[in-house]
């Protein structure tokens, strides 16, 4: 359509000039229906993963597929098939109830938390990450985003551990390439080593080929997890009326491992004996017999491992049988460790490898529950992700709690305690020993549990690229952009690779056991931060916080978050604090090196809530003098390209500031906004980066103004908030003072001193400010010298001092002057002043300068006098420049009365004749008389005598100078009290001369004066 014709309706009209930045909401709809066109934080990586996967992506998955069974495949692992039997064992079935239900609880109250979260705004790649950082900002998102990444990529590892397990434990033990020996535990790590590498290998490649592969095979190896599950109920009913046959040999109370043991006896029958069993408890040499003591002392009994679930041995599995590492298992629910003499015989009994507790079992089996973000993190291959995380998650977690929690119960009421201790089975010839209670053959389980751990290390190694190149794409962490590029249909290529190289490490780790602990800590971590994020938007009522997800409350969310953290100290303190310091150096990289996101996160709601209430509180009251610190306004002049003519004062700020406390910089652009927002804009963007590079921690302020001494005096007046205000203005000296084409640029200066002391802000004058350090120098020596004059509340004291805990001036002395008159008493001041900084704390060299009255120097008066003559003349040329003002207008006056003369001339209306003010003799004799005064007055300023006040205080000047420069003139710098400025305004170009002629000569010169306040105390 036309442009012309696009506004010609005019019901519109009053908004026609803004439409092609404000568009009409008719034109809009559809596209904010859609999400497309919306400016929101994630603009970038939101429109991006729309548009790609809506024109790459054929098909999307819906609830079922995309959700549920990923979460169910995760969740029902490797855990369930080869440690829930040995949990129960170790634990009982009370302490086993209370890990299983203590874990699902906590997932089920992160699964409403994430619920809610889901379903407040549009989702896209990469799930938990996403809703974390959108939540919670992009420091708390990045740092448990990489933590979750890692959990999800350590689980991978686990699965495939678990997979191994399977293999080479019950599947097929001679396919060892290292031969597994009892006496040698190394021998299965080796194994598990070689077989998990060739396997992740084998996944990533399965994986790269194509995501819908893997969903395609999860469907089958889901099959086989139903499948796996149903077997064991069909055994639990069928042990009640038919137990299967799997009897466990018992020494005593000890049980034996039954690998080469056919006969579970000492004698055959006609008293003849079991040479095979003999000749595992007795060692024969060539003289004596010595058989284990334990051996002889015991019979064998022979007890059936399944007794079934009415056989009434849940009684006898209530209560925990804890072990040490080495233990024998035993009947009775207690390990007993074997002595020192029957160690040659400990490889005939069934050893516990690991020490267990509750704490270990619980870090053990949580890993069995952290499959419920599977769905999520494939947020941007779901259909309706609003609709599909929600449901499919929580309807996956409690099916498989529900499970979890009957197999606990079933376990301890079907199998006998012995058998659930014994974590390979070697009591049944080494079995499953979850396989031995299924129906119709323990072979259900084994291929089950085997395809099912296959499953769940692909789902993981699917999701976890997937999140690592959301957070690539988002740009938070500089280093791991490259791993947001993939293949062209969006598969994450790079971030696959990086994912099989970290598993790999968990492979090399070798041992389920001690992989799964690391994963509880990284999936804890991040559960709590989503009941965080969802605690955190509910309390804040954030208005854009509308989840159509309703059943969630923030007390549950906080509940949530306690468990998580109680789990993870439960688990391990040791893995806890480690995985915290990871996801807080992550967090303090992001937030160092990162970029600057504005995602409308709760920690920024947060922080303007906590502000405003420091704000509130800080109002009360005034600072007291132990807290008081300079609160800086730095006011900086930008050039003609909006730049800072002076980047050393943002140099000094840090230096002095060292980021405590405010710093605000401000800056005065002259004109009037309308014209100058696109100046100020830019301006503000330059003050800002350079606040950057000079690490300046703090906020600019710029003010457009008709004039710079107007926008200085609003600045001082205005700038900060409540109490949150500056006490302290630092600016740079005008070194362009005494230029001849602009002789009053010292105004503004004058005024904004004038505007600092009426305001009572203490005020620093940096002098020669291009010539002070930056932050990168270092100076190995030398001094700051403080002339202390006059006593302007400490300011002289407290300054070198906070300059000196920053590195620049770490290493330079502090010395103070301070001036003796002719009737002060120099000895005893000395005392005096060191005492003083003995009670302040302050490490300083202590110096009193007599400067006694003698007579006005020649050179005083000569300096005054043409100080004076330049005053004069300046005022002359002032006045020159008025008279020529005043002749154009006499001359403006003189037009405009002729042209209204002409104008009455030829009127009927006014008949009268107007009479002329300025006459043309009149007009020259008024020129004459200007240069008549002119010539005049150029004449009597060499003519004339100088001020005796302003001789006085030139003396002042040019003595303390000469003093100064004879103590000071090699320090790094000089901090000297900057005299006010005269009451009389008429004499302000002499006090620019007078400052000028006192620091002449310094190299570093810090003028400073006093905000009418203490701000020092000896006083604890």
């Amino acid at each position: 359509m036309d442009k012309d014709n696009l506004y010609d309706g005019k019901n519109m009209a009053l908004f026609e000039e803004e439409m092609d930045s404000n568009p009409m909401v008719s034109s809009l709809l559809n596209k904010l229906a859609n999400y497309t066109n919306l400016t929101q934080g994630v603009k970038e990586h939101e429109e991006y993963e729309d548009r790609k996967r809506k024109e790459m992506k054929e098909t999307r998955m819906g609830t079922f597929i995309g959700v549920y069974l990923p979460c169910l495949q995760n969740i029902l692992g490797v855990i369930l098939f080869l440690r829930l039997t040995w949990i129960v064992g170790s634990a009982g079935v009370l302490e086993s109830f209370c890990i299983v239900l203590m874990c699902c609880l906590c997932t089920m109250l992160t699964a409403i938390s994430m619920s809610a979260i889901a379903t407040n705004g549009v989702v896209p790649a990469g799930g938990s990450y996403y809703m974390i950082s959108r939540s919670l900002g992009p420091e708390f998102g990045g740092a448990v985003g990489l933590c979750f990444y890692l959990g999800t990529t350590f689980a991978g590892a686990m699965y495939i551990l678990g997979t191994i397990e399977i293999l080479l434990t019950y599947i097929s033990p001679y396919a060892a390439i290292f031969p597994i020996e009892q006496e040698d535990p190394q021998a299965m790590l080796n194994n598990m080593r070689v077989y998990g590498t060739c396997i992740i290998a084998l996944m990533a490649v399965v994986v790269f080929v194509g995501v819908k592969y893997v969903n395609k095979l999860a469907l089958v190896f889901l099959a086989c997890v139903i499948l796996s599950i149903m077997a064991i109920y069909a055994g639990v009913i069928k042990s009640a009326f038919d137990p299967p046959d799997f009897p466990i040999c018992l020494l005593g109370n000890r049980v034996l491992a039954k690998r080469s043991l056919d006969i579970c006896a000492k004698y055959i029958s006609n008293n003849t004996i079991n040479e095979a069993l003999w000749n595992k408890f007795c060692i024969t040499t060539n003289y004596s017999t010595t058989c284990d003591p334990y051996f002889i002392a015991n019979n064998l009994t022979e007890i059936q491992g399944i007794p079934g679930v009415a056989s009434g041995v849940l009684l006898d599995n209530l209560w925990s049988g804890y072990s040490k590492k080495g233990s024998i298992v035993e009947r009775n629910q207690t390990s007993s460790s074997a002595g020192e003499g029957q160690k040659a015989y400990s490889q005939n009994y069934i050893l516990t490898d690991i020490m267990t507790y509750f704490t270990m079992l619980v870090g053990i089996y949580f890993p069995s529950v952290t499959g419920i973000m599977a769905g999520s993190n494939r947020s941007g291959d779901l259909k309706d992700a609003q609709k599909s995380i929600p449901f499919g998650t929580i309807l996956a977690i409690a099916t498989t709690s529900f499970i979890y929690l009957s197999c606990v119960v079933l376990f301890g009421a079907c199998i006998e305690g012995a058998l659930l201790r014994d974590k390979f089975g070697e009591a049944v010839s080494g079995q499953l020993v979850i396989g031995t209670l299924a129906w119709p053959s323990p072979w259900v389980i084994v291929i089950g549990s085997f395809f099912s751990t296959c499953g769940a290390g692909l789902q993981s190694l699917t999701g976890a690229p997937r999140l690592l190149q959301a957070i690539a794409r988002d740009g938070i962490v500089p280093f791991l952009q490259v791993f947001g590029h993939g293949k062209a249909n969006g598969e994450p290529t790079w971030a696959l690779l990086l994912t099989a190289g970290i598993c790999e490490i968990g492979i090399l780790i070798a041992s389920l056991d001690s992989v799964a602990p690391i994963l509880s800590m990284f999936f804890l971590m991040c559960y709590m931060f989503v009941n965080l994020a969802c605690a955190l938007q509910t309390l804040l009522r954030t208005p854009n916080w509308r989840p159509r997800f309703k059943y969630y409350h923030w007390t549950l969310s906080f509940v949530g978050m306690s468990l998580c953290l109680a789990l993870m100290f439960i688990c391990s303190w040791y893995y806890a604090l480690v995985a915290m310091l990871i996801a807080g150096c992550i967090y303090k990289y992001i937030e160092y090196r990162g970029a600057e996101k504005e995602w409308g996160d709760g920690i920024r709601g947060l922080s303007l809530n906590a502000a405003r209430y420091a704000l509130l509180r800080v109002e009360h009251g005034a600072t007291h003098t132990k807290n008081w610190r300079p609160q800086i306004l730095v006011l900086v002049n930008l050039d003609s390209e909006q730049n800072v003519k002076h980047p050393r004062l943002l140099s000094l700020t840090t230096q002095l500031k060292a980021g405590k406390g405010l710093t605000i910089v401000g800056s005065v652009l002259q004109g009037t906004f309308l014209d100058k927002h696109v100046e100020a804009q830019k301006g503000e963007e330059n003050v800002k980066a350079l606040m950057t590079a000079e690490k300046t921690k703090g906020f600019c302020q710029l003010v457009v103004s008709p004039s710079v001494r107007d926008g200085m005096s609003h600045l001082i007046q205005a700038a900060g908030l409540g109490g949150m205000k500056h006490n302290t203005v630092l600016m740079a000296w005008p070194n362009s003072w005494k230029q001849p084409n602009n002789p009053y640029s010292w105004k503004p200066f004058v005024d904004t001193v004038r505007d600092a002391t009426t305001a009572q802000q203490a005020l620093l004058v940096a002098k020669n400010i291009d010539s002070f350090p930056t932050n990168q120098e270092r100076f190995a020596e030398g001094n700051v010298d403080v002339w202390w004059i006059v006593h302007d509340g400490g300011m002289l004291m407290l300054l070198p001092f906070l300059l000196r805990q920053h590195k620049v001036w770490r290493k330079c002395r502090m010395r103070i002057f301070t001036v003796a008159q002719m009737d002060d008493n120099s000895i005893q001041m000395k005392k005096d002043l060191q005492m003083f900084l003995y009670h302040l704390r302050l490490d300083a060299e202590v110096e009193v300068v007599e400067m006694f009255e003698n007579d006005i120097s020649a050179f005083t008066y000569e300096k005054t006098l043409m100080m004076e003559q330049r005053s004069q003349m300046l005022k002359q040329m002032q006045l020159s420049k008025n008279e020529r003002e005043r002749e154009a207008q006499i001359i403006h006056d003189r037009n405009t009365a002729s042209h209204s003369a002409v104008i009455a001339k030829s009127s009927n209306a006014a008949p009268e004749r107007v009479q002329m003010t300025w006459t043309k003799e009149k007009l020259i004799a008024e020129k004459h008389k200007v240069k008549d005064l002119n010539v005049t007055g150029y004449r009597d300023i060499f003519n004339m005598k100088p001020n005796q006040s302003n001789v006085r205080r030139m003396h002042t000047a040019v003595k303390l100078n000469e003093v100064v420069l004879n103590r000071s003139q090699h320090a790094q710098l000089v901090l000297l009290n900057m005299p006010g400025p005269p009451k009389n305004k008429q004499g302000d170009e002499n006090y620019m001369e007078f400052l000028e002629v006192l620091t002449e000569g310094l190299n570093r010169v810090l003028l400073v004066r006093g905000g009418g306040r203490e701000v020092i105390t000896i006083y604890s």
